[in-house]
Formats: C-alpha cells, structure tokens, sequence
C-alpha cells in the first residue's frame, strides 16, 4: 500500500510525518519524493529533507554521514537554468519523520509530495526498525 504526504513548507520550516504505531509492525520506505516552488518563476535555491529526528538547526547542510537523513531535494532555477536532483534512502523506518526546507536566495515557499510504501513487519523486524530509529543507525 502506498500513503502519499504534500504540504506546503516556508523557509525554514519543517512539517512532521506521523507514522508511529503502538507496535510498531508497520514500516515505510520513501518510494517517491519530489519538490516545486510555490511561486514557480522566481529565483531559488532550496533544500528539503526527509529526516528521522526532529531537525533543529535547518540549514542549507547536506551531510550523507547523517545517518538520521533519509531524503533530500534540492532545487535550483536561476535566470538561465533550472536543475532538481533528488536522492533517497530505502531504508525501511516505522516511526515519525520530518520534513525541512531551507532557502538560500529567497525566503519563498515550497512544496513537497512524498509517497511512502507501506511494509508489514514482524515482531523482531518492528524491534529493529525502532531500535535503529532511535539509535539513529540505518
């Protein structure tokens, strides 16, 4: 089964996928993740995240030692160009997630669409997957 999520994220702002189940026998994996300007047009140079703890410094970073990151979008347009490149995880999580966006040129908005399929977990794969989570390991 696949969920899909979309918001609409300010520069600087983060959105919180609730995911978590009393077990925990449920998991997800990020199966699509896509960004597009809420004003398309303009000048921009944004980065989204899909990460697996609360991100409290959002910053223009991208660091794949994270172990907590998961996804991320980043979208370019100036005068004469536009690039988009997106990169994810399929690592399988069964607790909240968050999504950030972080402007470098603006302070415009944005928006996400992110598909998660779902995955059914065993008692030991659920214990794992928490562990991990929390541990902040893949």
């Amino acid at each position: 089964m696949i969920k899909s999520f979309r918001g609409k994220l300010a520069d600087g702002a983060q959105d919180t996928i609730r995911l978590g189940t009393n077990k925990g026998l449920i998991g997800y994996r990020i199966n699509k993740f896509q960004i597009i300007p809420a004003a398309p047009g303009g000048n921009i140079d944004s980065i989204v995240k899909v990460n697996k703890f609360d991100d409290r410094t959002i910053d223009g970073t991208i660091d794949f030692s994270d172990q907590g990151l998961i996804g991320v979008a980043w979208m370019y347009n100036d005068t004469y160009e536009t690039d988009q490149t997106v990169i994810m995880d399929h690592v399988v999580f069964n607790q909240d997630v968050f999504v950030s966006h972080h402007e470098d040129k603006a302070s415009g908005a944005i928006n996400y669409y992110l598909e998660l399929e779902q995955v059914k977990l065993d008692v030991n794969e659920a214990a794992v997957a928490t562990l991990k989570d929390m541990r902040g390991t893949n």
